[in-house]
């Protein structure tokens, strides 16, 4: 169910209202990342924005620290608009974001320096922030020094030194090992709910679903292309949650039933799917392509079909057992579904009877296979395919393929989709690359 963002004007700390973001794409026309979002935090609340990777959590984020104009609606923090940078609003990034010639000291000053304190206050507070993040004893260290897990204690000292109102975290535990990142999520947590902290509300990017439970009073669920909230939940468990409880997992379950459903864009047809662009001239594609590697398919595929889930699995189970992250799982789980050797619905993953033949298969039977799907489903490669086999010497330059698909996507995307397609021709043995040129060609052109 889509929900209406909580919004009470008598205690929001900020509200995002129809926000919306677009990047200019080369012929003129435009991306849209975000369309229509609204978003509100109460007093001592919690949010946390879920998403599959890429689908504008980060841009969402950066809009509400005043970092980025978006393209329409606004962001209202104390009853005013953002147009920039305002006090009141820190931000924690994913990596760390440290000067590396500036000394621990000095990075957290760094965010003082703007409020204009004299020189004592300024090292006072910042040894106060330091002293509370558990850095205490490592203020002359330089951030190579540390290790990753220290550096982000860091980037929580610098953010919080200003005594902000609200802390936006992009996804702020995600570069760390899992025991480093339970140790700092356990910490912050036990900061904000012994109120040691000046904070009033958090927004917080994740892709691990069982982090978000665990920390948030609301649950944000964004779609993809463009983003928009598809459903907000309110996270009623009481303090400290248990993860292996009955309503905690079911919470859990519940999340990836949403985060895996595909709805149709209104007015697209049936077959085109919830996540693909139109297609360029000649028969091309504007798929946004996973970027994962025929090795990872083909090691999900293989644990599917072993003794443990026989063809079938429930995501956050095999998610656990693979100890895969949200971002890790869901590109794999998309890319076999495009070359039709898993279905995925209701927070579950199914082995097609392609899939399982693929399985079963030895090297090469495993090659033509994936090449017949490839070839068949995913339009790209099906149709560098057709280019290469219709012209004379079976030749075409990379640009070729990229000025159409930049039609339809970001240059950062077409650059990535052809990447992917590439990797994914070659162990196929459906076209090759000459990377040092940029031209595919084909070696067997009858094959």
């Amino acid at each position: 169910m889509v929900a209406q963002p909580v919004h009470n004007e008598a205690v929001d700390l900020f509200s995002a209202n129809h926000i919306r973001h677009a990047f200019p794409r080369p012929d003129g026309g435009e991306l849209l990342v975000l369309e229509d979002v609204n978003l509100a935090i109460n007093q001592r609340e919690i949010v946390s924005l879920l998403g599959r990777s890429g689908c504008g959590k980060s841009t969402l984020l950066r809009i509400i620290a005043g970092l980025v104009a978006p393209t329409g609606g606004e962001v209202r923090f104390r009853g005013r608009t953002v147009t920039g940078p305002v006090q009141g609003i820190a931000m924690v990034f994913q990596n760390f974001a440290l000067f590396p010639w500036l000394t621990v000291m000095e990075n957290v000053e760094l965010g003082l320096e703007a409020q204009g304190l004299p020189e004592k206050q300024l090292r006072r507070r910042a040894l106060e922030a330091i002293d509370l993040i558990g850095m205490d004893g490592f203020e002359s260290a330089y951030p190579r020094e540390l290790s990753g897990g220290m550096r982000q204690r860091v980037g929580f000292a610098r953010a919080l030194v200003v005594n902000p109102d609200i802390l936006l975290m992009d996804e702020a535990f995600s570069s760390l090992d899992v025991l480093t990142a339970e140790t700092l999520r356990s910490d912050f947590f036990e900061l904000w709910t012994e109120k040691k902290l000046a904070l009033q509300g958090v927004l917080f990017v994740s892709h691990n679903i069982e982090e978000a439970v665990l920390l948030s009073d609301r649950i944000l669920v964004l779609s993809s292309n463009p983003a928009r909230i598809v459903a907000e939940i309110p996270v009623r468990l009481p303090h400290p949650r248990d993860r292996t409880g009955t309503a905690f997992r079911q919470l859990v379950d519940d999340i990836y039933v949403l985060m895996t459903a595909r709805p149709q864009k209104p007015g697209a047809a049936a077959a085109g799917g919830g996540n693909c662009a139109a297609k360029p001239p000649g028969g091309g594609s504007g798929e946004r392509l996973p970027g994962v590697s025929t090795s990872q398919m083909t090691g999900l595929l293989e644990a599917l079909a072993g003794p443990a889930y026989n063809g079938h699995a429930d995501l956050p189970q095999i998610a656990e057992t693979l100890q895969l992250e949200v971002d890790d799982l869901f590109p794999i789980v998309e890319a076999l579904q495009m070359v039709g050797f898993a279905d995925g619905s209701h927070g579950d993953i199914q082995l097609t009877q392609p899939g399982k033949s693929f399985v079963d298969a030895d090297n090469d039977q495993r090659k033509r296979i994936f090449a017949e799907h490839l070839s068949r489903l995913v339009g790209l490669a099906r149709h560098i395919r057709q280019v290469l086999d219709e012209r004379p010497g079976h030749k075409a330059p990379r640009v070729r393929f990229l000025t159409e698909l930049e039609d339809h996507l970001s240059e950062d995307e077409a650059e990535k989709a052809l990447d992917i397609v590439i990797a994914w021709g070659r162990y196929a043995e459906l076209f090759s690359y000459d990377d040092l040129v940029g031209v595919f060609n084909l070696e067997n052109p009858t094959a």
